[in-house]
């Protein structure tokens, strides 16, 4: 399954955006305008582009703590994304969730979440929703190879495969988990042979490469969409920046590896190839580009403008006492 030449810009278009949101938030982070945690998806853009590509806008997903790009991917509103991450009162979840809380149920966004592993049983949920509702939904939740170390892993491998549920699972193996590689703590080694155990078919993909990720989610969803049972995703990455943006973290990672990723960049990567096959050309990219820093710098200024939360907000959107 072959992008068209529209679904190739669309791609490009997603992953750029993507790239010049997260560099805004690196020089705010870094400026003092945004505190809390912020961990950056730089590196990893041709996951969320390829992937989302293949959902629509009723199926549901699960993010993680680096989610950010899956948002946007997912057509989510940048102003009220960057709202949010600024604490400010017009974001998605008013300011109360911040930058590893967004979430948009009308887009099926579901949320974020900053424990590790946490969306792997509400994936589960969305996915079993989705087969009652019998309406050719599915559910997609997104996760890093840290995730694979948690019991949850396990247990939602163990339902999905047993009720056949639509549920896609997009291991996003960047190597890492914060500084322990995986080689370190996973004593499988491959990933894949966990879902393998629980009779979960399953494809491992350069992550990097938009097209091959798009392609593996075509043919996984297309089968989800039949009701073959849930597909394992696993997306080959790296992250450029540390596990969170901070100062007082040091990244323990080899220096030359990290150099010798940003060299296989996914978004330079696939414009030389849009290039050179002609999708686009030089001038075009200059004008989405453009266009793409001015919907960053809007999105920016109108979380600059908007107003924090009051005091008395905190007690609103409490369900349990």
């Amino acid at each position: 399954m072959n992008p068209s030449q529209k679904q190739q810009t669309d791609l490009f278009n997603t992953m750029l955006t993507i790239r010049r949101f997260e560099e805004r938030l690196f020089e705010e982070f870094y400026a003092g305008s945004i505190t809390g945690f912020v961990h950056s998806y730089i590196g990893e853009e041709a996951i969320a582009a390829g992937v989302m590509a293949h959902l629509k806008k009723e199926d549901r997903i699960v993010s993680h703590h680096r989610g950010h790009g899956h948002c946007i991917a997912k057509g989510a509103d940048m102003k009220r994304m960057m709202a949010e991450i600024y604490g400010k009162k017009t974001g998605y979840c008013k300011g109360k969730g911040g930058s590893m809380h967004i979430a948009d149920f009308s887009i099926g966004m579901l949320g974020a979440d900053g424990i590790v592993g946490a969306g792997l049983p509400i994936a589960t949920g969305a996915a079993m929703a989705a087969q009652l509702e019998r309406k050719g939904k599915i559910a997609a939740v997104f996760f890093g190879d840290g995730a694979c170390q948690e019991g949850e892993f396990h247990e939602a491998l163990n339902l999905t495969s047993l009720w056949k549920l639509p549920l896609l699972f997009v291991c996003e193996n960047n190597g890492y988990g914060v500084n322990t590689s995986v080689g370190e703590s996973f004593a499988a080694k491959e990933i894949t042979r966990v879902p393998e155990a629980f009779h979960i078919a399953h494809k491992t993909v350069d992550g990097n490469d938009v097209e091959r990720v798009y392609q593996a989610a075509g043919e996984a969803v297309a089968r989800l969409r039949k009701g073959d049972g849930p597909f394992f995703l696993e997306c080959k990455t790296y992250r450029w920046h540390k596990h969170f943006l901070s100062d007082a973290l040091p990244d323990l990672r080899p220096k030359k590896e990290l150099e010798a990723w940003k060299k296989k960049c996914p978004v330079k990567a696939y414009e030389k190839k849009l290039l050179k096959r002609g999708v686009l050309t030089p001038k075009k990219i200059a004008a989405m580009n453009a266009r793409i820093m001015d919907t960053v710098e809007e999105a920016n200024k109108y979380a600059l403008a908007s107003p924090l939360p009051k005091p008395e907000d905190a007690l609103q959107d409490i369900y349990s006492k």
